[in-house]
């Protein structure tokens, strides 16, 4: 046997295992993406109620921090299931 044909059985023998990572990471995105967008919620609550005056700028400074995790979020999860595909 050639060392192709080796690696070619060993990497259909290893599909399954490579979709149930993918799966794992998709959900290991969501996950990490929600707990993000959760904390930048929490502390721009947190400064707002610091500094009512500033409102303003943290809500929008907040709103594209959140957009920016939410297209790496959203990017992994893509990634992940065109693995599984």
């Amino acid at each position: 046997m050639s060392v192709l044909s080796i690696l070619l059985q060993t990497v259909v023998d290893l599909a399954p295992l490579a979709k149930l990572g993918a799966a794992l990471g998709a959900g290991i995105v969501a996950i990490a993406a929600a707990i993000g967008i959760g904390r930048i919620g929490s502390s721009a609550l947190e400064s707002i109620a610091r500094q009512p005056e500033a409102a303003g700028d943290i809500r929008s400074n907040m709103i594209v921090a959140a957009a920016l995790i939410e297209g790496v979020a959203f990017f992994g999860v893509v990634v992940c299931l065109l693995i599984i595909l």
